[in-house]
């Protein structure tokens, strides 16, 4: 019985893998159209248009639940569960420096993949249709906007994404520049950062640089503050926590002899716990009020944005990876402890079903010069020979894991 089992397993496996083989060319095309009209947040017309003309092409009918959020599903003979498969479709305000002759030349650029992404899963919708019998329940196919500005997934969650029908796991996959093509890396438990967007702003009194006992300088307030920020982590937490504070915008002024009125900062706080980034905050909150306060000004803070540390469910993860292990192979597969400080907003999923967020490998430099910049690099380039291997395993993944939960 389990040689059956296994049997059948590889031919599905094998099948799903050739024809996504055959679908390459189809996938590059498609690629490419979405690489040469990168738009960024939450509007992305063009963006939405193709993706939806793509699923009514493949015999789906697509329904925008949000501003550009497009859902679509397909049901197998068979009654079961539902898997969520989710791709982001946004890109970055990043001028293009590759030598790629579909580059972007409007001022954004999908320096992050999404186009990847958005390619891949549209690649998984056309072999869904032609594996369609295979299918135990049903696969929801989501394409979100706006990861980059960490509200894509907030605006999908609260648009109801997780119901008719209700999901009952999720699935995300993320090109990795730098990682070996075809090889695949995912974490276990909390394996992504959180992060708090911020915006501080400083008030003082504008007076003329010969006379600053006239006025109030906010410069001073903000560097105070910038300064004292510092101290969070240095001296307000253990070693062995994981805690980063960035200010990485400061801006004031608009003339060398004038003491201006207002200064700000931008930045964002990177942590492994939640309850340690609600901390941190909360003494930034304390921080930038008295600090003003002891300067004779005042200073707010807020949150521009926010996405949780991202948790994968250990069990999904290692069952959805045995069923990545027959794609592209055992050693192909690692699996991991502790998390970087980057941050992603499907963890905002995690927190309502079980999820898992991967990484495919598109690329290193010793495989070809042009591969191996870093994620939102303005010369970053993917190999696209992983589009179909992506639409692999989103495909085989959702249906062998609808099989073995179909009780």
């Amino acid at each position: 019985m389990v040689y059956y089992i296994l049997n059948e397993r590889r031919i599905i496996m094998n099948a799903i893998l050739e024809s996504a083989r055959k679908l390459q060319d189809e996938l590059v095309a498609m690629r490419r159209e979405i690489h040469e009209n990168p738009e960024v947040g939450d509007k992305l017309p063009i963006t939405k248009t193709f993706v939806m003309n793509k699923l009514r092409e493949f015999g789906y009918e697509p329904e925008e639940i949000c501003e550009s959020g497009i859902v679509a599903t397909i049901e197998g003979k068979k009654p079961g569960k539902v898997i969520l498969l989710r791709a982001d479709m946004d890109s970055l305000p990043v001028k293009e420096e590759t030598q790629c002759s579909f580059k972007s030349t409007n001022g954004n650029m999908h320096a992050c993949g999404h186009d990847m992404h958005t390619t891949m899963l549209l690649g998984a919708s056309k072999l869904l249709k032609e594996y369609q019998d295979e299918i135990e329940g049903t696969v929801k196919l989501v394409f979100q906007p706006n990861e980059e500005g960490f509200k894509g997934a907030k605006n999908m969650l609260k648009a109801g994404v997780l119901e008719n029908p209700k999901v009952d796991a999720a699935l995300a996959m993320h090109v990795h520049s730098g990682t070996p093509t075809n090889v695949v890396i995912y974490g276990l438990g909390t394996s992504i950062a959180g992060c708090t967007v911020f915006r501080i702003v400083a008030e003082g009194t504008s007076c003329h640089g010969a006379m600053p006992e006239t006025g109030v300088d906010p410069i001073n307030i903000a560097a105070h503050i910038y300064l004292a920020l510092q101290e969070i982590t240095s001296r307000e937490i253990s070693a062995t926590e994981s805690v980063v504070i960035t200010v990485g915008k400061f801006i004031s002024g608009e003339t060398h002899n004038v003491i201006p009125g207002k200064a700000v900062l931008e930045g964002t706080i990177r942590y492994h716990k939640k309850d340690m980034g609600d901390f941190v905050y909360k003494r930034m909150e304390e921080i930038v009020e008295t600090t003003a306060k002891m300067f004779r000004g005042k200073a707010t803070i807020e949150e521009v944005a926010s996405v949780p540390p991202l948790v994968n469910d250990e069990k999904l993860a290692d069952e959805i990876g045995g069923y990545i292990k027959d794609i592209v192979g055992e050693k192909s597969v690692v699996s991991y402890r502790g998390s970087g400080m980057g941050s992603e907003d499907f963890a905002s999923y995690t927190y309502e079903v079980p999820s898992m967020y991967l990484m495919l490998g598109a690329g290193t430099k010793e495989e070809n010069p042009q591969y191996g910049y870093p994620m939102h690099h303005p010369s970053v380039v993917f190999n696209e020979d992983i589009l179909s291997t992506g639409a692999a395993i989103h495909t085989y993944s959702a249906i062998q894991w609808l099989k073995h939960h179909k009780d």
